[in-house]
């Protein structure tokens, strides 16, 4: 008996223990509608964009970047806005004032200190991964970083050398340098400025492209001379001072040269247009960057050559940095902001750029797959210069005031004015600029 019912007991179990297993499950509590900005499913948002009216090549691939990411199905739309480059930097400033801001900006390099250092960008960290970043130029991320935040990334960076004809450089009998390990010594290229210049075909022997006129281009272009002699435009230990670094005597024996550049008639200070190298053919050199490689391509063809800088007096120099994409401060939407310039900055996209404009690709992968800066590409010296020995602009939110009286400097040598005074004025003005912005402490 006592069995019989040990066995029921058992088959009770069981029995209640299936109907549990079996039983249909009440239905959940229906779950909380997610967050605004949570979900995939969101109100459409305009993001406003400035950009630069830079070359005609620049604009017509942003414009056709624009068109196609408003194609797209992502509830972002961009109203883009063209702005004229000479008076980019102060319409920033007005608008930052007046609290008109777009939500994504384009500007030059160097002048991010200054606008984070003011408030007016916001940091990007949380959008870019470490994976990310590790795919970009350090130069791309040093000139994005001010005080341990990356505000900042471009699609491309800079290049900066010197385009020679080869024709010319044939018949005055000039080496022709192959990479950075070969390039001139600084007394070669003296002497192959002279040689140049005694050519019957040859007016001047190197444009400097004064017809940039006195900006940013004097400050990128001719900063790494002064530091090729062992100057610099500002103490970069505290970047509390220029004194003793812009006016001391390796700067003014730089530009002492660089003067007598155009008292010897190598250059000159006012070309009648951008074209006496590539079209007219009466200057044997050209001294710029990256940016004239489809000008230069088209103009003299298979006598186009790519020169590395020479080897400074002091130590190796040449530019760096461009313009690049940042979020402002007030933004309404910087993950819409972002999806943009997240495009943007695509392998294909960043390549659909710089096969235009000529441009060191920003992203190791896209530097692989271009025909022009890969490894035995035509383009590749501005690689090798960009890893080896290319200098920053100053790091300072002073760099407006700095570049500003370098430029004046610059301008004012070559007009004539004395070189050890001129530097000094710019130094003092320089100074009092950090004096009066209280050393520019970074912001707590």
């Amino acid at each position: 008996m006592k069995k019989y019912l040990s066995l029921l007991g058992l088959l009770i179990v069981i029995m209640l223990a299936f109907t549990a297993c079996t039983a249909p499950v009440a239905p959940a509590e229906a779950p909380a509608a997610p967050a605004e900005g949570a979900g995939a499913a969101v109100e459409p948002v305009t993001v406003s964009v400035w950009f630069h009216s830079g070359k005609g090549e620049e604009r017509d691939v942003l414009n056709a970047q624009i068109e196609a990411f408003n194609a797209m199905d992502t509830g972002v739309t961009v109203a883009a806005e063209e702005l004229p480059e000479g008076s980019y930097n102060d319409q920033v400033q007005a608008a930052a004032l007046a609290g008109d801001l777009p939500c994504l900006l384009d500007f030059d390099g160097p002048f991010l200190y200054n606008y984070a250092w003011s408030g007016y960008m916001r940091p990007i960290d949380d959008f870019v991964s470490d994976e990310l970043k590790a795919d970009f130029l350090p130069s791309i991320i040093d000139q994005g970083t001010y005080g341990g935040r990356l505000y900042s990334l471009g699609t491309f960076d800079s290049g900066l050398a010197i385009w020679g004809n080869k024709a010319y450089l044939d018949a005055a009998g000039v080496r022709i340098p192959t990479g950075i390990d070969d390039a001139w010594t600084f007394d070669e290229f003296n002497d192959a400025l002279a040689k140049l210049q005694a050519l019957d075909e040859v007016e001047y022997a190197i444009d400097l492209k004064f017809n940039y006129g006195a900006g940013e281009w004097f400050t990128y272009g001719f900063s790494p001379i002064v530091q090729g002699f062992g100057g610099d435009l500002i103490n970069r230990e505290d970047y509390q001072s220029a004194d003793g670094v812009l006016n001391g005597p390796e700067a003014v024996a730089a530009m002492e040269w660089f003067k007598s550049l155009f008292d010897n008639g190598y250059a000159i200070s006012q070309p009648a247009g951008d074209d006496d190298f590539y079209g007219k053919k009466i200057a044997a050199l050209s001294y710029v960057g990256h940016w004239m490689w489809t000008p230069h391509h088209e103009g003299l063809g298979d006598d186009l050559v790519l020169i590395p800088m020479p080897i400074w007096p002091e130590r190796r120099a040449t530019g760096m940095g461009s313009w690049n994409w940042g979020i402002t401060s007030s933004c309404e939407n910087p993950e819409a902001a972002w999806s943009f310039l997240e495009y943007l900055i695509q392998p294909e996209e960043i390549l659909h750029m710089t096969n235009a404009n000529g441009a060191v690709p920003a992203r190791l992968s896209a530097i692989e797959q271009s025909d022009l800066y890969a490894e035995g590409g035509p383009l590749n010296i501005f690689v090798q210069q960009l890893s080896a020995y290319a200098i920053p602009r100053p790091v300072t939110p002073a760099y407006p005031t700095i570049t500003s009286e370098f430029a004046t400097a610059v301008d004012d040598i070559v007009s004539g004015a004395d070189v050890q005074e001129t530097l000094d004025k710019a130094v003092a003005a320089i100074d009092q600029d950090i004096q009066d912005n209280d050393g520019y402490p970074l912001p707590e």
